[in-house]
């Protein structure tokens, strides 16, 4: 075990054990301090958040913007720390989405969701939040190094009740798994504002070109289920999330599988920008984005 693992073990064993006011305070400071020092990350997010609000907005309220960032970020760390000691009811309290109405009547319907997400506010708060309302859920996630940080991560999250599937080095290819789980009715939800593979479609996004994962589009093309873009931030008491869509899929007619997935892509893109613009201090992109 090394000490990334130490930490990440450290931390779902002791922040869960202290109050959460006293959680809340440290986490608020160790993001200060990261502000005060401006390190690879932080600096990042500027950059980020700088396309996000435009050129005109002063440079000290990018700067309060950014220490507003940093603090999200870290509140996402902690309420997931603590995440695995949470009872049903405090789950379901702690979490808000409107538009829950339209993922009941799709499971209910045995159709499925296909839910695209961004990096911002809490998505594993989310994630439980499905699983605590009794629907099934299946989604992807990325092969963290070291293996050890991998494995408790996905462990943290099946404890929760969600199926995780590797992106790479399962048994079968997490497409074919996930369309088999849309048509038994699963939730799907998947990060759709960075692609992994460098193999993703390139889009435009606040103004500048940058790749997004293909996959909510093929799902939602491949398999006819409805396909929504989440809108994610926080409030004081409370993750919450908006749905936007169903979106329209084009049909055959608008050209080949390439171009509706591109165009498709185009549309999650603009959703997931139109979330972020409403609340960018809850998006949590401390890497690169764009292509130039």
């Amino acid at each position: 075990m090394n000490l990334t693992e130490l930490g990440f073990l450290a931390g779902w064993r002791l922040v869960r054990a202290l109050p959460r006011p006293v959680a809340a305070a440290a986490f608020n400071a160790g993001a200060d301090r990261a502000h005060r020092r401006r390190g690879a990350g932080a600096t990042r997010l500027r950059a980020n958040l700088r396309r996000v609000v435009g050129a005109e907005l002063p440079e000290a309220e990018l700067d309060d913007l950014v220490r507003r960032g940093l603090r999200s970020y870290a509140r996402y760390w902690m309420e997931a720390f603590r995440l695995p000691s949470l009872g049903r009811d405090q789950i379901l309290a702690g979490f808000r989405l409107d538009g829950a109405e339209l993922l009941a009547a799709d499971v209910a319907a045995g159709r499925g969701a296909v839910v695209a997400l961004p990096h911002a506010g809490n998505w594993d708060m989310a994630g439980a939040w499905v699983v605590a309302n009794g629907w099934p859920l299946s989604t992807v996630m990325e092969r963290l190094k070291p293996e050890g940080v991998y494995q408790r991560f996905t462990a943290f999250r099946e404890r929760l009740g969600m199926e995780i599937l590797p992106t790479t080095g399962g048994v079968r290819p997490p497409l074919d798994v996930l369309t088999d789980r849309l048509a038994a009715g699963a939730v799907v939800p998947l990060l759709a504002d960075r692609d992994l593979s460098a193999r993703g479609v390139e889009v435009d996004f606040f103004g500048g070109r940058t790749r997004m994962p293909p996959g909510p589009a093929l799902l939602a093309l491949r398999t006819g289920a409805p396909l929504y873009v989440a809108s994610m931030w926080y409030e004081p008491d409370a993750a919450c999330a908006s749905l936007v869509g169903p979106l329209p899929v084009p049909g055959p007619e608008t050209g080949n599988l390439d171009v509706r997935v591109r165009s498709l892509t185009q549309r999650i893109a603009d959703g997931l920008a139109a979330g972020i613009a409403r609340h960018p201090e809850d998006w949590h992109m401390l890497q690169r984005m764009w292509l130039d």
